[in-house]
């Protein structure tokens, strides 16, 4: 029997507990042992719940017993969480987590803590939920080199994006609508300005590359300047609007960005809405492949996490290799990637815009503005442009 530990019994917590035991037998055979819960570790108490006997409130019980394996780092955020994961990888216990902040921030350290400890740091779960992308990448696509990587990795954001587009409403009444339903917090910074999908991408970008891609190096931009009157244009253009978290190896370095980009119909992404997200890989073998799923939620994510547990349980005493070092990844400055973009003008401004642009496409279907599609340009060409144009109403990327 392998005893297992986990930290933090809030949402994705309990999802683990509860699927380690209902799905007691299914797991224990796939991972050639029988696993148990021995310990939850929260600041809380919860009377009546039929695992509250398992519960204790000091982490040096569960560090400091030989019998614990496996833990599963539920809790979120820096620290503690950081602080437990290093020690429990040192004692050469297993961590398996969900928290996408920590892996982006600390990933190859921790890597590196756990070879040296023989023992893993698995972190399936902390890039689109349930979706299995992390284990393809390391086992299935190792013959692919891959060449890009594209997105849609929130689904709060894809959700509020997807109701803007059905209904017409603009931002602030879906996000709203996104928080009574629980699909959005109470401080939505975090997925609606794109920090969440930023840290995503960088995970999936440094496992791209074999070396550490810094998210606070990628250049992010959310989702709240977008308008009900972008999703006419957009309609027009047969696009839809999605927040994309992009990686791409250009030739001449390595590309990163998190934004709202229009999404032509054609293109698989297209067609992912509500709180679902995906990720579209290209190799340079394979093509492309697509991963979809709930990209969030107590059980999808619970279930990444003990599909992590079992592999563990799979590889005790011995280390999964996982290609993320430390060599930090130097990205190109986004002002010198390339890209067509659409922008909404004053109607007085058109003629200007449409001789500065060198406009491929104009769109009259507002009164009192218009639409431009640009040729192919860098983002410091479109920066340059625009400033001849101070009253711009708004601009969106375009996704090739």
């Amino acid at each position: 029997m392998i005893q297992v530990a986990v930290l933090g019994y809030g949402t994705v917590g309990s999802g683990v507990v509860e699927v380690l035991e209902k799905n007691k037998a299914e797991i224990s055979l796939r991972a050639e042992n029988e696993l148990n819960v021995k310990y939850i570790l929260d600041l809380r108490d919860f009377p009546g719940d039929p695992y509250e006997a398992k519960v204790v409130h000091d982490v040096n019980v569960i560090l400091d017993d030989p019998e614990v394996k496996i833990i599963c780092e539920t809790m979120g955020g820096m620290e503690p969480a950081y602080s437990f994961s290093k020690r429990a990888l040192e004692s050469g216990k297993s961590v398996c987590t969900s928290n996408k902040e920590l892996v982006a921030a600390h990933g190859p350290e921790l890597l590196e803590l756990a070879k040296a400890n023989n023992c893993n740091y698995l972190f399936e779960a902390s890039v689109g939920g349930g979706i299995p992308i992390i284990r393809p990448m390391n086992y299935s696509l190792t013959a692919e080199k891959i060449e890009a990587i594209t997105g849609i990795l929130n689904g709060t954001t894809n959700y509020i994006l997807t109701k803007m587009e059905r209904e017409g409403a603009d931002f602030a009444e879906v996000l709203k609508e996104a928080q009574e339903k629980g699909y959005a917090e109470r401080n939505p910074e975090a997925d609606v300005e794109g920090h969440d999908a930023c840290r995503k991408i960088a995970i999936l970008s440094s496992l791209m590359t074999g070396k550490y891609v810094k998210y606070q190096d990628i250049y992010t931009e959310g989702i709240t300047k977008i308008t009900a009157e972008d999703f006419k244009y957009a309609k027009e253009l047969k696009t839809s609007i999605k927040l994309l978290g992009r990686s791409k190896d250009a030739g001449d370095g390595y590309e990163a960005m998190v934004a709202p980009f229009m999404i032509p119909d054609e293109h698989p992404l297209h067609a992912v809405n509500d709180v679902f997200n995906a990720v579209f890989v290209r190799g340079n073998m394979l093509g492309d492949a697509m991963f979809y799923g709930r990209g969030a939620g107590k059980l999808p994510t619970a279930s990444a996490v003990v599909s992590d547990v079992v592999d563990c349980a799979r590889h005790l005493g011995k280390t999964i290799i996982c290609l993320w070092d430390k060599e930090e990844v130097e990205l190109k400055d986004y002002k010198d990637t390339s890209k067509q973009f659409f922008l909404r003008v004053k109607k007085e401004d058109l003629e200007n815009a449409k001789e500065v642009f060198n406009a491929e496409k104009v769109l009259e279907i507002i009164e009192g503005e218009a639409g431009i599609v640009t040729p192919v340009m860098t983002e410091r060409e479109f920066e340059e442009k625009a400033a001849k144009l101070p009253q711009m109403i708004t601009r969106i990327r375009m996704e090739n």
